[in-house]
């Protein structure tokens, strides 16, 4: 299901539904939709998803309310997704792909381990939507829609101890997300992953339950795991990449006007997310270490870990059927 075509079969539906609508009915005005982010103003989702409600207004043109949840209010992005594919309480959001796998097994791909070299090979991949068969299983599956790409963060191991090699990495308690994929590639180069929700992780570090986590930059500050672990192993071992995500139970119901409003603003404020995000990731980490908040500690053997998780993502893209795609993001 391509992209215009899954556009045009929505936009039949609507055409329909408005045409059986009583006429009262059809002058409510103006239509309301919920966003849901699990961060607060100052984080690059949070922008990202401010900047596709001024894209929305600004092409549709007519009278359309947001409302968005910051800060976790409406619970966490597994949440989002589940709310977005029932049509219920949350109709746009930034969720990580390895939320959707429940849904799409696909989905986690794009945002594991290895797949981008930077965020320079990420960029062209989106670009040249080598993506567009996991967003049209996503919607098909999951009745949820990737209208854009946000992300952009070079996710690095932060933890209580600095870790400089593969034998520092050895047996290492560190929390992976839910995604198979995460443990499979950490458990390769020789960790001990376990899954544990986003909002735990600085409690399962300051309690000794786990020694380390991943996140990008923006994470980190947000979350404050530099106060329980403050070394961060520049281990680089993924470029983050959040789809902007909108449930299609809600997207049927909107005119079609604002449904194209909705998918080209949500294209351009991935975009604007990526290159938001990317070019705070230095400063960040440079005003956290000037601080005295956060060592960053060179990596010796990323080309090493590399090596060791590359069987391991070479046999999930045949289990899932992702060859293809995987072959195409190489060469990009």
């Amino acid at each position: 299901m391509k992209r215009r075509s899954f556009l045009a079969g929505i936009g039949a539906t609507t055409a329909a539904a408005t045409i059986g609508m009583p006429s009262i009915l059809r002058a409510q005005a103006p239509i309301t939709l919920n966003g849901a982010v699990q961060f607060n103003d100052d984080h690059a989702f949070n922008r990202a998803l401010i900047r596709f409600e001024e894209l929305v207004k600004k092409y549709y043109g007519k009278p359309v309310n947001f409302t968005l949840h910051k800060n976790s209010s409406l619970g966490l992005e597994k949440q989002y997704f589940e709310y977005m594919s029932q049509g219920k309480a949350v109709d746009y959001g930034i969720v990580s792909p390895a939320h959707m796998s429940t849904f799409a097994k696909a989905a986690p791909f794009i945002d594991a381990p290895f797949v981008f070299k930077g965020i320079e090979h990420m960029n062209k991949v989106v670009e040249a939507n080598i993506l567009a068969p996991i967003a049209d299983e996503v919607a098909a599956k999951a009745e949820v829609v990737l209208i854009g790409y946000s992300g952009g963060g070079i996710r690095n191991i932060f933890a209580n101890k600095p870790l400089k090699n593969l034998a520092d990495l050895k047996g290492l308690k560190v929390r992976v997300q839910g995604a198979p994929i995460w443990s499979k590639t950490f458990a390769a180069v020789g960790m001990s992953p376990t899954v544990i929700a986003y909002n735990e992780i600085y409690n399962a570090i300051q309690n000794g339950v786990i020694s380390a986590g991943e996140n990008e930059a923006a994470g980190v500050e947000a979350m404050k795991f530099y106060e329980v672990a403050p070394h961060l192993s520049l281990t680089q071992h993924a470029v983050s990449i959040r789809p902007i995500c909108f449930s299609v139970k809600t997207l049927k119901t909107l005119p079609k006007d604002l449904q194209d409003a909705i998918m080209k603003a949500g294209k351009e404020a991935g975009d604007y997310g990526r290159q938001l995000e990317s070019s705070e990731e230095v400063v960040k980490l440079d005003t956290l270490e000037k601080a005295g908040k956060l060592k960053r500690v060179p990596f010796e053997e990323r080309d090493a870990m590399k090596k060791l998780a590359d069987p391991v993502m070479t046999t999930y893209a045949k289990e899932i059927g992702a060859e293809g795609i995987f072959e195409k993001i190489n060469v990009a």
